[in-house]
């Protein structure tokens, strides 16, 4: 067999397949149908919690008083007296600026609060313990620290305020 015969009969042998192809594919049965289907979600509603009560704790013990301390007098140390005396007046100072009040004899007699005194100032410018000066004024409250402007401060140690 020589070559152009064999391409020649190559060409018909592919002609011939492509034909029968062409043919056969009119008679190929229809594609079947594709089914479809409907699905329907309906949401299912959430449901509400129920409260549940909590249970209430039970006690079982009685609850234990705290002890009070017993205070007895320590016989060692002696009862010290608050010095007591004339106010001195050491001349103003940040906390204690204002001019006191003088009896006729020139003895301190009270001092009138301003804006930015302490009582811890107030007594130590007029050199009294703040417990002397405390016990001098007893209208005072919160240990001295709830002064007011304008309050008038006993500096007389032989009156209480």
């Amino acid at each position: 067999m020589t070559g152009s015969m064999f391409t020649a009969r190559r060409a018909f042998a592919v002609a011939a397949l492509t034909v029968a192809a062409v043919a056969l594919s009119g008679c190929a049965p229809a594609p079947a149908p594709v089914v479809t289907q409907t699905i329907v979600i309906t949401p299912t509603p959430t449901p509400t919690p129920t409260p549940t009560a909590t249970p209430t704790p039970v006690v079982t013990t009685p609850p234990v008083a705290a002890p009070v301390p017993e205070i007895t007098e320590n016989p060692d140390v002696p009862e010290v007296p608050l010095p007591e005396g004339p106010a001195y007046d050491n001349g103003a100072i940040p906390g204690a600026q204002a001019a006191p009040v003088r009896d006729d004899a020139g003895n301190l007699t009270s001092y009138t609060v301003i804006d930015g005194d302490t009582f811890f100032d107030i007594a130590q410018r007029f050199d009294l313990p703040m417990q002397q000066l405390l016990r001098m004024n007893p209208s005072v409250s919160g240990l001295g620290e709830n002064i007011r402007l304008r309050q008038v401060i006993n500096l007389d140690w032989t009156t209480t305020g």
